[in-house]
């Protein structure tokens, strides 16, 4: 059975008087999309991208949009019996247009690594042959600082959000539970990001919550799996000098439709995420639609 990690964050800057500089995310933080298969190996390329529009309650003429690309290489391996290790190795490129201009950062972003224990695995067959499917992993890693942080320090707030990585050691933590009855499914999961300081300067923790109800439709040996949810994200304030960044924080609700295709050992698939509500930075900060694709090969 497919998965979804979903985990993504909304991160705000500190508003100043010559430039706008709140921002709806920074390229530290990243999507994960659905993975393939647990109990299988696998390798595969995603694709997402996020949009941010800013523009400060007492001040128009100070705005920011924001756009932020990740491509990942996803590396996925079984573990004794009960273990799944992922690796996530992100490219980012990031546009930044704003009252002060435009700004594009791209390169390597910060790698991840991943451990999931299988606490629950049922599988049963009653006697009108319905197959009833659990599962609930549980897990957690770390985010390594591979990808660049080079800000200045009087530009700390301002500068941070477009970087490649946040220059620093992440924590996460995460739970996922699976349910199917024939071939209808659904998934809860649960993830908590806690991000520590780099340079006196601290993104926000981010919590997430999604649920996804899948349906399995089998065409010969291909299976396509339409999916609905929704997805929550809070994020706390960032933090400078181990004081609150004004104006940052919040959190948004979106809509996910989408499908994963899978034939053989590939997998194929995509969604897009459309804002219900939320409140970022104290309304300056504006999420819009955002979406991903992704190609697997599992063995």
């Amino acid at each position: 059975m497919r998965k979804s990690i979903l985990l993504l964050l909304i991160i705000a800057g500190l508003q100043q008087t010559h430039a706008c500089d709140l921002c709806g995310c920074n390229s530290g933080n990243y999507f994960i999309g659905p993975i393939p298969q647990f109990n299988r190996n696998f390798v595969g390329l995603q694709y997402s991208f996020q949009h941010y529009n800013t523009l400060l309650n007492n001040d128009n003429t100070q705005f920011s949009k924001d756009f932020f690309q990740t491509t990942n290489l996803m590396l996925g391996s079984k573990f004794l019996t009960n273990w799944q290790l992922f690796l996530f190795v992100p490219y980012n490129i990031n546009h930044s247009l704003s009252d002060e201009g435009p700004r594009s950062i791209n390169g390597l972003g910060d790698i991840t690594f991943l451990a999931d224990y299988n606490l629950l695995d049922i599988k049963a067959l009653n006697k009108d042959t319905e197959t009833v499917f659990q599962q609930l992993m549980v897990g957690g890693g770390i985010k390594f600082p591979t990808g660049k942080f080079r800000v200045d320090s009087a530009e700390i707030v301002s500068t941070a959000n477009v970087q490649s990585g946040t220059g620093s050691y992440d924590f996460l933590m995460n739970a996922i539970y699976s349910f199917q009855i024939r071939s209808w499914g659904f998934n809860l999961n649960t993830n908590y990001k806690i991000n520590r300081s780099a340079e006196h300067f601290k993104f926000g923790n981010l919590f997430t919550v999604n649920t996804i109800l899948f349906r399995n439709f089998h065409i010969g040996t291909v299976t396509l799996s339409p999916n609905v949810g929704l997805l929550y994200e809070s994020v706390s304030a960032n933090m400078n000098y181990s004081q609150k960044v004004k104006d940052t924080g919040g959190y948004d609700l979106f809509s996910v439709l989408g499908f994963e295709l899978r034939y053989k050992n590939i997998s194929v698939g995509a969604n897009v995420q459309i804002p219900l509500k939320s409140d970022l930075s104290k309304g300056q900060t504006t999420a819009e639609t955002r979406g991903m694709c992704h190609l697997s090969y599992m063995f």
